[in-house]
């Protein structure tokens, strides 16, 4: 018994346009082909389509069906491959879904409930860094506040908001670093410090000197120790080195050059 690709589309539920291009790619040739041009399909054509919509629905793509059915690739051999597959999808899913959760937590911490009490607070402290900068790294550092005031007027709440959280991301991701075992003076290390570095060059140069002095205040100021430590407590003391280290070994221009 011979079926048309018009039946052979209602009963699989595989478009008549789907089964054209099966036989385009050589996936599933029709049985015969009449003169008019009309597909005809037999039972050993609906075998193979069933095997196809089944690999279909566990994912595999056509080329890989396709290698299953041509018995290039056995079919549990394709599926592992698969499997693979998806397992690192799921791995990488996974990071995504923690870093939406993070940034989610993070949204959440950097809440400004009272307004008027923060930026009381914000004032207050920014003066408190002002002075402590101008006299540890000298008035270039304090001109570096002027800056970063003007950059930040209008600025409101929820870009206040935005900035802490980003702040705590970014700590986070360094902890991260540390917690997997590179020293403070490795390479890897002084790549993600190279972020901090680009955060802080937004409203300051910083001479390798003045640098490798502010990465000592995670150590000494408690207000810079904070931050570093709520993402994690060994973190502000690794900083301090590792900011040092990159002041060192990225800032310092090398011996004999002009």
């Amino acid at each position: 018994m011979r079926y048309s690709i018009s039946q052979v589309a209602k009963a699989s539920g595989v478009s008549a346009r789907m089964l054209r291009h099966y036989d385009a790619i050589g996936l599933l040739t029709p049985s015969s082909v009449a003169a008019n041009g009309y597909r005809w399909y037999g039972r050993p054509e609906l075998l193979r389509l069933q095997r196809i919509l089944l690999l279909r629905r566990l994912g595999l793509g056509l080329a890989e069906i396709g290698a299953v059915l041509g018995d290039q690739v056995d079919e549990a051999a394709a599926l592992r491959g698969h499997l693979a597959e998806l397992k690192d999808e799921r791995r990488r899913l996974d990071r995504v879904i923690a870093t939406v959760e993070e940034t989610i937590a993070d949204l959440g911490d950097a809440r400004i409930d009272d307004p008027e009490r923060f930026f009381a607070g914000l004032r207050r402290d920014g003066a408190a860094m002002r002075q402590a900068y101008r006299e540890t790294f000298g008035a270039g550092a304090e001109a570096a506040f002027d800056t970063a005031e003007a950059a930040q007027q209008g600025f409101t709440t929820a870009d206040y908001e935005h900035a802490a959280a980003q702040s705590a991301a970014l700590f986070r991701r360094l902890a991260g670093v540390m917690r997997s075992g590179v020293a403070p003076e490795d390479p890897a290390a002084l790549d993600a410090v190279a972020e901090h570095h680009r955060s802080v060059s937004r409203f300051w140069q910083p001479t390798a000197l003045a640098y490798a002095a502010m990465g000592g205040l995670y150590v000494t100021d408690p207000r810079q120790r904070e931050l570093a430590a709520r993402a994690d407590p060994e973190l502000p003391a690794w900083l301090a080195r590792a900011i040092g280290a990159y002041a060192r070994e990225r800032l310092v221009p090398p011996v004999g050059s002009a």
